[in-house]
């Protein structure tokens, strides 16, 4: 990977993990889904399935429901970052807690093969290796071509598998479906 990305309006394909803990879990996904949608310089292509998953970190937490997407973007890492973090003030998020409750939580895992350290964003996610969390979610989204794919693959089957961090498949939705409005 490089710190290169596309440039001069090209698109871009990047993944977003989400999680919910309070309220309608499901409802605040779908929101969050399609608010990123809305935006002009995001289109989210593929999501995953929902996950309903134990905290981790502060444990003493309603569970997560967690997934993940696959979008393309105009945006730079940055500016998708900062339009990430706009829209989960804008479905209620507080940081109180670090791994505390919230309403939603989205974070930047992967923007096409940019690799980056910076005071406000680091790519790949710096975590999300450790976390069955992110690695599930995250198999069912990431493409076949991707260069972290088999280890993904790999460690998100070794987390089926053992049970790490009680994750388990909690609904499917189909993304887009006309009998399924995810503006609501």
């Amino acid at each position: 990977m490089d710190d290169q990305f596309p440039r001069d309006g090209a698109w871009a394909e990047a993944y977003v993990a989400l999680g919910s803990n309070m309220g309608d879990r499901e409802r605040l996904l779908r929101k969050a889904i399609a608010l990123i949608d809305a935006h002009p310089a995001i289109e989210v292509g593929r999501i995953s399935g929902i996950y309903e998953t134990d905290p981790v970190g502060y444990t003493e937490q309603p569970p997560f429901l967690n997934m993940a997407l696959a979008v393309t973007t105009s945006l730079e890492p940055i500016g998708l970052l900062r339009q990430l973090l706009a829209i989960e003030q804008q479905l209620g998020r507080v940081r109180e807690i670090r791994w505390g409750p919230r309403t939603i939580d989205l974070d930047l895992l992967l923007y096409h093969n940019v690799r980056m350290d910076q005071e406000e964003l680091t790519l790949p996610h710096p975590r999300m290796m450790e976390r069955s969390f992110v690695l599930v979610p995250l198999n069912d989204v990431l493409d076949a071509a991707h260069p972290l794919r088999e280890r993904v693959e790999a460690a998100s089957e070794a987390a089926l598998r053992n049970g790490k961090e009680g994750i388990t498949l909690w609904k499917t939705i189909n993304w887009r479906s006309a009998s399924e409005p995810f503006g609501s």
